[in-house]
């Protein structure tokens, strides 16, 4: 399927002041760059609330949450009350009202949403953070409120669903939207922006991988794809700059049950208000839960 709207906006470049400052940490010592680079790579960009989403702001119920396995609190927002459940992820950088069209649309047909900012995002406290906490939030969110119909997870919020569903996670349909794939892919890019030498880019995997029990790339979606039987919804742009369309159709080829929704010019995040991509997704969600 395809879908034409106007066109998405680029991908931010990194700051030339940050680039001159990994240059010269590179120069000086690998340690150190590595030591930048992987700060750099967990502390996400916390940006203003747009008007768009100030009225789900505003009407949810909000509450702070501690998840206990990772000794970390989140904030938590509960629009809309029914005992029919879908919970909202957003993406590295995002905040827990970033997905409030489908939270809107589902609001008018008797669903309640349930969000948060992850650690680090939003109104959570906290510098920095990685997956294995979303996925433990995930976790955590749904011992306490659920259980959850479905879970919708915009780009790193679709990898984390993908592996929560693997270690657990209930819910009978998911939905996933310019979702990333390949961690190891991911770690390259980030290096390649950076302008530093690719072999950073294996040290940085090792340096994350020293305190913790699984590999990096153990958490790489086609891995948790391939133990998931739930149908899952994948949509995807073929014109996200941030995330390529390849990540989709490998993370398709590797589920069970999955249906391919393919959008042009709708970008990284702009796909996330579109009109028919919502509705899409409502009826994958409402038919079939």
């Amino acid at each position: 399927m395809t879908m034409n709207t106007q066109k998405a906006n680029k991908t931010l470049k990194i700051p030339k002041i940050i680039l001159l400052t990994t240059k010269f940490l590179a120069f000086i010592s690998t340690k150190l760059v590595v030591a930048f680079a992987a700060k750099l790579f967990t502390t996400p960009l916390k940006h203003k609330v747009p008007k768009r989403e100030l009225e789900m702001d505003q009407k949810s119920k909000q509450e702070v949450v501690l998840i206990p396995s990772i000794g970390k609190k989140v904030r938590v927002y509960h629009f809309g009350e029914s005992s029919k459940k879908i919970l909202l992820v957003h993406g590295w950088s995002g905040r827990g009202t970033q997905l409030v069209k489908f939270a809107e649309e589902f609001l008018k047909l008797g669903y309640a949403t349930i969000s948060f900012d992850a650690p680090a995002h939003g109104k959570s406290k906290g510098r920095t953070t990685l997956m294995p906490e979303f996925i433990e939030t995930i976790l955590e969110l749904e011992n306490k409120f659920g259980p959850f119909e479905a879970a919708i997870g915009h780009s790193l919020g679709g990898m984390s669903l993908l592996n929560a569903v693997k270690k657990g996670l209930d819910i009978n349909r998911l939905v996933i939207i310019g979702s990333g794939n390949i961690v190891k892919d991911i770690l390259d890019d980030f290096v390649q922006k950076l302008e530093l030498e690719p072999k950073i880019s294996d040290l940085l995997e090792t340096h994350f991988e020293r305190n913790d029990i699984q590999t990096m790339n153990s958490y790489s979606s086609f891995h948790a794809a391939r133990s998931i039987s739930i149908p899952v919804l994948i949509v995807h742009d073929e014109n996200d700059d941030e995330v390529p369309v390849k990540c989709a159709h490998h993370i398709h080829e590797n589920l069970e049950n999955s249906t391919l929704l393919i959008t042009k010019n709708l970008g990284h995040r702009k796909i996330l208000g579109n009109p028919k991509v919502i509705d899409q997704v409502i009826h994958f969600i409402k038919n079939q839960a």
